[in-house]
Order: C-alpha cells, then sequence, then structure tokens
C-alpha cells in the first residue's frame, strides 16, 4: 500500500519569506491575494516576527514599530490575541523575560484589554516580580470586573500562607442555602446576557421555570457536587455544544475512586455494555449488558444523565460520545454518589454487587478505531482506486499555524490529481472543529462555483465583514472526482459548518453517524465564574450560522448511510465505518 504521510510539525518550519514573497523591486513583502474573497489580504506581523529568528526579542520589537510606521498596509497590526500567543510561546518555553518584553508591548498597543494585563500580570508572577505582577493583575480586574482569574491571583499574593480546599473538601462542602439560590439567579442572568441565542431551544418561561424548580431542591445539607449537577442542567437547557461546564472541568476530578461508578461501560445501539470490569472481574463479564443498576432501568438512568450533557440542539450522538468518555462519574453523579453499587445483566435476575473502585477509570476514549498516522494524514488506497484523507482538527488558525494545514491539503491535493484518483474518501471522525480558513480552504477543492461561506454573524464587537462573509471561489486546480464523507457525534463547531455546506451542495455520500452539529453554531466562549461556590462555565458569545440556513437547527448533519458499530465490533477494534466506505467505492466503480 502506498502512503503519503505529511508530518504537521515539519510543516511549521516552513520560511515565512517562502510563503509571502519578497518584491524584488521594493523590498516590501508581496501581499498574499486571497482567493477565498479578490482581495488583498494582509500578512502577520507575527510571523513575520518569527521569521526574524537571529534577532532578539527587543530588536523584534523594534522590527514592529518600524513596521508599522512604514509598511502598516502589509501587516495586520489589530490581532490582540496573535500577539498575545506570542509572547506565551516564550512563557510556555520557560523564557521568561522575553515572554514580558512581548506582553509590554502588547499592553501598549491594546492598552484597555483586561487580558493584555492578566498576560504581563502572569509573566511577572512566574519571574518573582510580586509587586509588578499584582499592579497589572489590578489593572486587569479594574478593566473586567469579572476576571475572576486576576481576582484570585491577587488573593493568592496578598495572603500566601492561605491554604486552598482539597479537591474531595470542596467537593464535600455545603454552602448556604441562600448563596446556592444566589448563584443560580447569577447562572440564569449570565447565560441570557452571554449567549446571542440562549432562547433559541427554550422559552424563557420555561428556562427560569427549571432555575426555580432547582431552588426548590435546595436544603441545608445540599453539597458542592450536587450543586454541580444541578447546574449542569441548567446550562444543557440552552442546548449549545460551546455552552457547558468542560466536561464538569474541575468537578470531575473532585470525585475520589471510590466515589465513582466502578466499572467502565460503552453506550451503544441503546444498551448498556460492560468494556471493562476493573476490580470486579469475578463477578461480571467484559461484553455483559447492564439492564439496570441499584434496581432502576438504564433507559431511564441515561435520560436523566443526557439532560445534564450539553449538545447542540436536540442532536444525541453528541450525548453518547460524552458519556462515553465519563461514564464512571456521570452515573455517579446521577445516583448522588452512592457507597454501593448493584446491577443486572440481560439474561439473569441475579443482583450483582459491585467492590468499589480502587482507580480512576476516566477519560475514556474510543480505541477501536483504525487511527490514521497523523491528524493531518493521506493514504492512497490500492492501484490508485481511492484516497483516504483524515482530517480530524480544523484548528488552525490564519495568526497561529494555518499553513500547516494549508501546505498539507495543498499538497495532498497534488498527489490526488497527479495520480489521476477518481475518488475520495474524507474521515472527519473526532473533529471537534477549529477555524473557518481551514475549512474554506478545504471547500475551495471541493466545490464548483462561487460560495459565501456564512450566511449570518453574530459576533459582540464585530467591526465590519470576517472571512467568509464575502465571495469564496474554488480553486483552479479543484478535485473533480467522487467525494465520500466519514462523520460522527464528536463532530463540532467549524466541522458542522463544512459538512452543511457539503450538505447544500450535495458533494458527495456522506456516512457514519449523525453529526455533532450543524449550520447553526454557537462559537467563542467566555468563561464565567459563580460568585459564591465559585463553580466555572463557558458559555458561548457569538454565532456563525453558515450559507446552509434551509436544513433544520435541531439535528446533526445527517448520513446518506447510518452505520453504527456494534459492541462486538467496538470490542474487536473493527473500524466498520471505514470499511463501509471503502467497499461503497468499490460497489461504485
Amino acid at each position: 500500500m502506498e502512503k503519503w504521510i505529511i508530518q504537521m510539525f515539519v510543516l511549521v518550519a516552513i520560511n515565512f519569506f517562502t510563503s509571502c514573497g519578497i518584491n524584488a523591486a521594493t523590498g516590501e513583502p508581496e501581499r498574499a491575494i486571497n482567493s477565498k474573497i479578490g482581495t488583498e489580504e494582509k500578512l502577520s506581523i507575527v510571523q513575520r516576527l518569527k521569521a526574524s529568528a537571529h534577532l532578539s526579542v527587543e530588536e523584534k520589537v523594534n522590527l514592529y514599530y518600524a513596521l508599522k510606521k512604514d509598511s502598516a498596509q502589509y501587516y495586520n497590526f489589530g490581532n490582540e490575541d496573535e500577539l498575545n500567543m506570542f509572547g506565551y510561546a516564550y512563557l510556555w518555553d520557560n523564557k521568561i523575560e522575553e515572554a514580558i518584553v512581548i506582553f509590554k508591548l502588547l499592553v501598549a498597543e491594546f492598552p484597555t484589554s483586561s487580558n493584555a494585563y492578566d498576560s504581563l500580570g502572569e509573566a511577572y508572577l512566574k519571574n518573582g516580580n510580586l509587586e509588578l505582577a499584582k499592579k497589572n493583575y489590578e489593572k486587569s480586574l479594574a478593566l473586567n470586573p469579572e476576571n475572576f482569574n486576576a481576582e484570585d491571583q491577587i488573593e493568592i499574593i496578598m495572603f500566601p500562607d492561605k491554604v486552598p480546599l482539597k479537591p474531595t473538601e470542596k467537593f464535600e462542602q455545603i454552602y448556604l442555602a441562600e448563596e446556592y439560590k444566589q448563584d443560580l439567579d447569577q447562572l440564569g442572568n449570565t447565560l441570557l446576557k452571554v449567549h446571542p441565542n440562549a432562547l433559541k431551544f427554550i422559552s424563557k418561561e420555561n428556562f427560569w421555570q427549571a432555575i426555580e424548580s432547582k431552588k426548590a431542591l435546595i436544603t441545608n445539607s445540599t453539597t458542592f457536587g450536587e450543586f454541580a449537577w444541578m447546574c449542569s442542567e441548567i446550562i444543557a437547557n440552552v442546548h449549545c455544544s460551546h455552552t457547558n461546564m468542560g466536561s464538569f472541568n474541575f468537578e470531575t476530578s473532585l470525585l475520589m475512586p471510590a466515589q465513582k461508578f466502578p466499572l467502565k461501560t460503552y453506550w451503544v445501539n441503546d444498551k448498556l455494555y460492560v468494556v471493562d470490569a476493573m476490580n470486579n472481574g469475578k463477578s461480571i463479564n467484559v461484553r455483559d449488558e447492564i439492564v439496570s443498576i441499584n434496581g432502576v432501568k438504564v433507559s431511564i438512568i441515561m435520560s436523566d444523565i443526557y439532560k445534564h450533557i450539553a449538545s447542540q440542539g436536540y442532536i444525541k450522538t453528541t450525548k453518547n460520545r460524552m458519556f462515553n468518555m465519563w461514564s464512571s462519574t456521570l452515573i455517579a453523579y446521577a445516583f448522588n454518589f452512592l457507597e454501593t453499587y448493584s446491577v443486572k445483566v440481560a439474561g439473569s435476575n441475579k443482583e450483582i454487587y459491585l467492590q468499589p473502585a480502587t482507580a480512576i477509570a476516566e477519560p475514556f476514549f474510543d480505541e477501536s478505531l483504525t487511527y490514521a498516522n497523523s491528524v493531518l494524514d493521506l493514504e492512497l488506497m490500492p492501484d490508485n482506486s481511492a484516497a483516504y484523507l483524515t482530517i480530524a482538527s480544523f484548528n488552525y488558525y490564519r495568526w497561529n499555524d494555518f499553513d500547516v494545514f494549508k501546505n498539507f491539503i495543498d499538497s495532498s491535493f497534488q498527489v490526488i490529481n497527479r495520480n489521476k484518483i477518481d475518488n475520495l474518501i474524507i474521515d472527519l471522525r473526532f473533529n471537534g472543529g477549529g477555524s473557518q480558513s481551514a475549512s474554506m480552504h478545504l471547500l475551495q477543492y471541493l466545490l464548483d462555483k462561487p460560495f459565501k461561506y456564512y450566511s449570518t454573524v453574530q459576533f459582540e464587537g464585530k467591526e465590519g465583514k470576517i472571512e467568509g462573509e464575502e465571495l469564496v471561489y474554488p480553486f483552479e486546480n479543484r478535485y473533480k472526482g467522487n467525494c465520500y464523507f466519514i462523520i460522527d457525534g464528536h463532530g463540532n463547531s467549524t466541522t458542522g459548518h463544512f459538512m452543511s455546506i457539503v450538505k447544500h451542495f450535495d458533494v458527495g455520500t456522506i456516512v457514519g453517524e449523525e453529526l455533532g452539529s450543524n449550520h447553526f453554531c454557537s462559537a467563542g466562549m467566555t468563561t464565567c465564574r459563580l460568585s459564591n461556590t465559585k463553580l466555572v462555565y463557558y458559555v458561548a458569545n457569538n454565532t456563525h450560522e453558515s450559507l446552509a440556513i434551509t436544513l433544520p437547527d435541531e439535528t446533526g448533519i445527517l448520513p446518506d448511510y447510518y452505520i453504527s458499530q456494534s459492541i462486538d465490533e467496538y470490542l474487536q477494534k473493527i473500524d466498520v465505518v471505514r470499511d463501509f466506505t471503502i467497499e461503497l467505492v468499490k460497489k461504485a466503480k
């Protein structure tokens, strides 16, 4: 089997001047012609600085100002995030002094940015300069009173001897009933304030009724763990995959092994199977189907748990995937953290009493698939019957590493076209989204007509058009063969945009399960924290809707062939979706 594999990290090293070009006559960089919108596109100033690796960080700052003075028409100086990440690249490499220099530049260029001062404060703190760290954190907090990170860091600096709560102490902590209720009101108000479409799938009346129903459950003995479970349901009511508790984030780590459900389980085809008996191997077997837990039917348990898992619209495949990753924790939350569990398995009326877990079972990822050699991978099938293109992420932004994606895609289609491949399989499983630049670049090879990537954008602080709101043109060397797309419930965000456009233009055949997203996708994530309990959660702050507005908002992109993996195929690590798609190609020849 011939394989063409282009490794991402090798492509990172591509020279800036090679990709951008220098005008021999003027000495100035040639502005890139953006084939997407037919206009000139300003270049990344940070990529220009990175290309000058021989310069000290101080000299790079001087170059920055020189270019801003003399070549502002060529470079984009308005991307705060890009400059911030440049500073963090130094900080993560433990080059603290260099990071401070860049963050000082960041503050100078964006003096009203709370995040800029927060970053500079972090660098000073890491450098041991507590006075300047505190000063910059205070400035950050003044600009954004809701920046709880700055608030926490200031407290740590001022009270270094204060001992934080241990995870188990936090989990068991009991707050005043009134404090819980105040936090629930704050949660509701913040969701409605930050999210541009918080009430798209629920009425305002039902939204607040749900909050009031949780208030009624609060007692003088309600623990933080129980409260977190209440909040997860309120957040999930927004039906937005970008609005969540980050798989319970820190809250997940609060549980000790003995508090978790002591089996690794897998939910597939509406049945719950044991895939690892852990320390209960003497009483239960791998592949046993669990029909009840502590006398409660599995169907009832799953229905309750799914109320607490955030997903886009009413898409269940996302919930399936999240449950399979965090089942031991989610089952424990659903049962309010019991000390003992018993189960019944299909074909037996015997109650099996389980030993408590002695080890952490999460996170649990699906290992049944035939993974590609890398996140970006191209494989040519025997006799060049098809090309198998794996795109497991669109997380390649123009201000960071878009060239990695662009060069991989460009090189891949050169290979595909040179070998006259008639069939192309694009595997998008596990693709959680990323940059519209990456998605659009791939679409330019697949579509045969100009298109607008976005139909509507709701974006706080947006000025003018963003990439994708203007006309995008296909490449002259676009692919003209047959396309097949493999999707799953992990597909989120930008992957929904991409596949909605594929669906809209009927680009090819779609195989797998319902995608975890669609054309209507919230994006961006504002990190929020409740005042009393300090519970952290994330709220989408903008919405990008693709051109495929005729597709339903409630469901994900649906496949033409719905292929579901059986438990036996899972345990035997048989990638039935890939195999089915390859057979489709063979039959079509």
